[in-house]
């Protein structure tokens, strides 16, 4: 009997995401660092409210190879503190000046949602990034008059810092499961194109499925699955799993316990197609992706000489 066929794999191989000079793609993913300028971040392992730390922790993340830092200044979730725009700059402006200062050649990201915020950052910032899906419809235009790349979301239609509530997606073909991943494409597909119309090279756009915003734990589960698709669409993809709520409640844990679910969310995530990943672990993330990129054929393992010959041909070699 005559072995089974052996086929190619397909993974999705979107296009690079290039920012300053630097392209982030299967190859190279790329790790963007989460640091919060907030006294209220959902896990407290990234609440850096004075400057100092907040430079600490941009130092250790590039320690600990990250390739894009993001900063932010209100916390995501209605939890927590009222931040107006002009104390949103008062956070986010110093820690990013003090980092460009720092690291020159360091790709620096804003996480906002309001146009203000992101013009502030002018001259500083390679990335905007819009976790909040063109709530201010300024914002892209603004990134694109500072020549940075944008982050586009899906949120379900949510305005900024609202948790979902009995959130069914339902379309033509009625409340399946495969509603909110039609959604999430359409979203998304539309968001790129309004970028792309607004000024920012399509190598500057990242598509976010954002997992956890608008959706239930079981629309996020859906939608990794269906990472793939996004990947489909034609843009670098961008993947905030890092501790989230889906991974704390299929898992039964609270925020501090939930690097293992992220990691395995992670490495099906890469599997699929998704390029950038923004996280609180970078080290561990680092790894994690690395080792996707390697088993799937796109990033050369850092040393190869197991099995090698030390000295002239092996003998009683095998090829496999």
């Amino acid at each position: 009997m005559s072995p089974p066929a052996v086929r190619p794999v397909f993974l999705p191989r979107p296009p690079a995401l290039v920012l300053r000079g630097r392209a982030l793609d299967a190859g190279h993913p790329g790790v963007m660092a989460i640091v919060n300028r907030t006294r209220d971040s959902f896990w407290a392992g990234n609440r850096h409210a004075a400057l100092e730390d907040a430079m600490a922790a941009v130092h250790e993340a590039v320690a600990q190879g990250a390739d894009i830092v993001d900063v932010g200044g209100v916390r995501a979730g209605q939890e927590g503190e009222h931040v107006g725009a002009a104390e949103e700059v008062d956070r986010v402006v110093p820690v990013l000046e003090a980092a460009r200062r720092a690291y020159p050649d360091l790709v620096l990201s804003v996480d906002t949602w309001r146009s203000e915020v992101a013009r502030a950052c002018a001259g500083i910032v390679d990335l905007v990034n819009d976790t909040w899906a063109g709530h201010d419809p300024g914002l892209v235009h603004v990134a694109a008059e500072l020549g940075a790349g944008v982050v586009v979301s899906h949120t379900g239609g949510l305005p900024p810092r609202t948790d979902p509530v009995d959130v069914v997606y339902a379309d033509a073909r009625g409340a399946d499961e495969l509603a909110v991943v039609r959604d999430v494409l359409d979203v998304l597909s539309r968001g790129a194109q309004v970028a792309v119309e607004a000024g920012v090279p399509p190598e500057r756009v990242l598509v976010d499925p954002t997992l956890d915003f608008g959706k239930t734990t079981r629309h996020s589960l859906v939608t990794l699955r269906h990472t793939a698709g996004v990947a489909g669409l034609g843009y670098p993809v961008l993947q905030a799993l890092s501790r989230k709520d889906f991974v704390g409640e299929t898992l039964d844990l609270e925020p501090q316990d939930r690097l293992e679910g992220t990691l395995a969310a992670t490495a099906v995530a890469a599997w699929l197609g998704t390029s950038v990943f923004r996280a609180h672990d970078v080290r561990a993330t680092r790894r994690a992706v690395d080792m996707v990129a390697s088993i799937r054929g796109d990033r050369p393992p850092a040393r190869a000489v197991r099995g090698e010959p030390t000295g002239g041909p092996a003998r009683g070699g095998r090829h496999v």
